[in-house]
């Protein structure tokens, strides 16, 4: 039956893939009118997020008694990237007037309610992770994996937080980093950190996750590549939109 779910889940993911080549959610660069009640756009990042924390440390509280200290370093990477999403980023980033629909954090908010338990109780909960598993191979490619996407999206999101504080609000031109490369190296270290999440954990849930980051992120950046070659007209030609050389 939960596999059944699984394949349910996936197969939704796969929909929102081709759907957002159509339809790129309204927040961000992208805002636009029409889409009806508008939330701070601070608070609704934080609250959408938000179920990424207290769940997941609800399952770990739920399943203390059988956790090894494998899965408490899987709780750890999990928290190193949520706290900073949930808790830090927003009030970073410049975000002082700014608005999105409801609909945006209301339909993460409901995706984190689905996605998080997946994650805590097929690998918090449902999976058996020795202490040996911290020394497999498997394990370390994954971690180094993880890190080196974290610190893409992090250094992407906050050159361009540096770049609005030096030239004014609105948006820019960033040439800097990846971006001399890509449109969204924040996007593509993320994608990148949940592929290293489901190759750390070994997962289906993990790979799932990781399905479901390519279904949102994927389609997004090339908006935004579409984007930032409408509104400067000396966009460099050979950059791509989110993976180097390639697309």
């Amino acid at each position: 039956m939960l596999e059944n779910l699984l394949l349910v889940w996936i197969l939704i993911g796969v929909i929102t893939f081709f759907s957002l080549f159509k339809l790129t959610a309204p927040y961000g660069r992208h805002i636009k009118a029409g889409w009806g009640y508008e939330v701070s756009a601070r608070l609704g990042w934080v609250v959408m997020e938000s179920p990424t924390i207290f769940i997941i440390l609800g399952f770990a509280f739920f399943f203390k008694d059988i956790f090894t200290i494998t899965h408490y370093v899987f709780l750890l990477i999990w928290l190193l990237h949520y706290v900073h999403r949930t808790l830090i980023w927003p009030f970073i980033a410049e975000m002082r007037g700014k608005k999105m629909p409801i609909a945006i954090p209301a339909s993460a908010f409901c995706f984190n309610l689905v996605n998080v338990p997946i994650q805590g109780y097929f690998i918090l909960g449902s999976t058996s992770y020795t202490s040996s598993w911290l020394t497999n191979p498997v394990f370390i490619i994954g971690l180094v994996i993880f890190m080196l996407g974290m610190s893409i999206n992090i250094i992407s999101d906050y050159y361009l937080i540096r770049l609005r504080k030096k030239l004014g609000p609105g948006y820019h031109l960033p040439n800097k980093y990846l971006f001399k490369y890509i449109s969204s190296p924040n996007y593509f270290g993320e994608m990148i950190e949940w592929l290293g999440w489901a190759i750390l954990t070994w997962s289906y849930a993990g790979l799932i996750f990781f399905i479901w980051t390519v279904a949102n992120l994927f389609p997004r950046a090339i908006a935004n590549h579409k984007w930032y070659q409408s509104k400067f007209e000396n966009y460099p030609k050979n950059r791509q939109a989110i993976i180097p050389g390639i697309i």
